[in-house]
Order: structure tokens, then C-alpha cells, then sequence
């Protein structure tokens, strides 16, 4: 499966559970890290918890990839899902603007998204 696919399963996992300011970055040309960041947050850690769950089940169930490694715990605010060429970082809101990954990262290149969440009211 190719890796936008993949991209786009998180992404919509992501909305589904109502997620806030979904974002992909492109970083591959910056570090050999990874190739694209997907930073999320929700507004509690019952819902960090929910984004977190809902990317691995559907990753899995869609791909059946398993990650190589899940880091954090939603009660500390921050869940990382390593699946290699892909890093997804799911933020409890506070958390997501102390670490500020976006500033960071902000040499990488935004990936257009709009086609995979739905339209907010």
C-alpha cells in the first residue's frame, strides 16, 4: 500500500474521532527520522486516548501493519505511534502547544489534507 494511502487512513481515523488541527509534514528532506510527522490533539485525555486506539485499529484492520513502537501514555498528554516512514504524534492540547512540533518541523513541507476531513460547520 502506498505510503498517501496509509496517510489518508490516519488522517480520517483521526477526524472521525474528532480530532483538532490535523496536520501532515513532509520531513523526509530535512532528516532520515521519518518521512512525514501527522500531529493531532484532542481536548481531553479520554479523547487522546480515542485518536491514539483509533489509528492502530484502523491501520490495522485496513493494512494489517502493527507499529513498531507506541511511546507515551494519554494521561501524560502525548501518544506517539511509530509505524517507520510514518510518525503519528497525538497531543492532549496543552501538550501540543508546549512542544510546538509545527515550529519545529516548519522547514518541512505541509501536505494538503482538506480532501481527507470532513468540513466543519
Amino acid at each position: 500500500m502506498e505510503i498517501t494511502e496509509r496517510l489518508e487512513i490516519i488522517v480520517k481515523a483521526l477526524d472521525s474521532k474528532r480530532a483538532e488541527n490535523i496536520k501532515v509534514i513532509k520531513i523526509s528532506d530535512l532528516t532520515t527520522l521519518t518521512e512525514y510527522f501527522v500531529i493531532a490533539n484532542g481536548t481531553s485525555t479520554t479523547q487522546t486516548k480515542a485518536l491514539a486506539d483509533e489509528v492502530e485499529y484502523q491501520i490495522d484492520t485496513k493494512t494489517n501493519e502493527k507499529p513498531r513502537q507506541v511511546q507515551g501514555a494519554p494521561g501524560g498528554g502525548w501518544v506517539v505511534i511509530d509505524y517507520s516512514d510514518i510518525i503519528v504524534h497525538v497531543f492532549y492540547k496543552e501538550q501540543r502547544e508546549f512542544y510546538n512540533l509545527e515550529r519545529l518541523w516548519q522547514d518541512g513541507t505541509e501536505v494538503d489534507i482538506s480532501g481527507w476531513i470532513t468540513e466543519e460547520a
